[in-house]
């Protein structure tokens, strides 16, 4: 077991208060930590920042937010209220406007493709003048003290390219800027090789996209400190809840070592037919609203009936295991053991999420992607339309051709 002592390096400034835990810390290994913010709780690290949508995180409402879950912290990006080309300056403003705990730099990134060589020097020369001048701008001599964001940590980026390739801006970070940065905004896990040392004590927030737990291992044991998942808000809209623990108990353990024990799956299709008469929870010993109130198949039937209660339930379970599992995360670590829990998760469950296999909740506006939506065809017309097609149809139904005297004349009614 190792010693937890406070390191002396660590990053400190008006704003927020970031300390290593740990007596030796790397700059590739897992550490924990605390991140500590002016009026806000103590952020134990290794954690995860829950991610939004405008605002809001999907299919749970503000009260449930607060009483029925753990979430502390959201991400937030401006992006999401729609796209239009802005000087970078008119980020600035927002940031004194919104007053953000914290603030991540303007980077030049390039998605979807291999950048290439022209692009990633452009890529470099952008970033490191977005960073000198937000600096500048937020918390520069010139800036009046009154309007300084004093309130506002700023995180610089760090571009996913070869340390060579953005030495100068790195070198920067080190010496003039260093300052004004309280921590690191990475968009790839191996960005974090690039950190330079004396930048170690510096919070790493990685901006990535990790497929599932074993992704969040391999992240933390390369020493980041806030990651975010966005594969918890596809399993909830996929109906899939969940289902793992770190590290592994000691029965399931040797349970997995059997020679005809098959790897556990992460997580339960709860659209599966196996699930409609199955009345335990959704995790065994799970503590969350969800399980403690429901079953599987009372979820099965809400999926089935579309209605909205199965996905804000499953989200607020998604989330709450992963809250248990980064506190076991940080056991782990503090009790020196993580590299073997890392082992016996990774043999003891499948390395991938289960598929997808039913239908998502219907899209609602905090879910649309920003930009211009082409509108659905229309389920139902106006009552107008629908009378002139029966009007100028003729009926299928069998009608008389006389009146009601020729009918008690045939013998069909009789006048009463």
């Amino acid at each position: 077991m190792t010693k937890t002592t406070m390191d002396p390096s660590q990053s400190q400034s008006e704003k927020m208060t970031f300390s290593v835990l740990t007596s030796s810390a790397p700059i590739m290994a897992p550490r924990l930590g605390k991140l500590a913010l002016t009026g806000r709780k103590t952020l134990s690290t290794p954690h995860y920042i829950p991610l939004t949508s405008r605002g809001t995180v999907p299919h749970i409402a503000h009260d449930m937010l607060r009483k029925e879950t753990a979430l502390n912290s959201l991400y937030i990006g401006l992006e999401d209220l729609g796209f239009r080309q802005l000087p970078a300056h008119q980020y600035l403003d927002s940031i004194r406007s919104l007053k953000p705990d914290i603030a991540i730099g303007l980077a030049d990134i390039v998605y979807g493709r291999e950048p290439g060589v022209k692009r990633r020097a452009k890529m470099v020369d952008r970033t490191h003048a977005f960073t000198q001048d937000a600096l500048e701008r937020l918390y520069g001599r010139s800036v009046a003290d009154g309007q300084k964001s004093t309130t506002t940590a700023y995180f610089a980026p760090v571009l996913p390219l070869d340390n060579a390739q953005q030495s100068l801006y790195l070198d920067d970070l080190q010496d003039e800027l260093k300052s004004h940065v309280s921590g690191l905004a990475l968009y790839e896990s191996s960005s974090l090789a690039q950190i330079p040392e004396s930048l170690g004590a510096l919070p790493r927030l990685l901006l990535s996209q990790p497929g599932g737990p074993h992704d969040l291992l391999r992240d933390v044991s390369l020493g980041g400190d806030l990651l975010t998942l966005p594969f918890v808000g596809e399993c909830s809209d996929a109906g899939i809840a969940l289902d793992f623990t770190f590290p592994v108990a000691s029965d399931v353990n040797a349970k997995a070592n059997g020679s005809a024990s098959q790897p556990k799956a992460l997580g339960i299709d709860l659209w599966s037919a196996d699930t409609a008469k199955d009345v335990s929870a959704l995790s065994e010993g799970c503590q969350c609203y969800a399980c403690r109130k429901h079953h599987r198949a009372y979820f099965n039937h809400l999926l089935n009936a579309k209605e909205m209660a199965a996905w804000a339930l499953l989200q607020m379970h998604n989330y709450h295991v992963m809250d248990v599992f980064f506190a076991g995360v940080r056991e782990s670590i503090q009790r020196g053991t993580f590299e073997e829990d890392v082992l016996s998760f990774n043999h003891v469950y499948v390395s991938e999420l289960p598929q997808r296999t039913g239908e998502g909740p219907r899209l609602r506006g905090y879910q649309l992607q920003a930009g211009p939506h082409k509108r659905g065809p229309r389920v139902y017309g106006r009552l107008d339309d629908v009378s002139q097609k029966f009007a100028e149809s003729q009926s299928s139904v069998a009608t008389p051709d006389t009146d009601a005297s020729g009918l008690e004349h045939h013998g069909f009614a009789k006048k009463v």
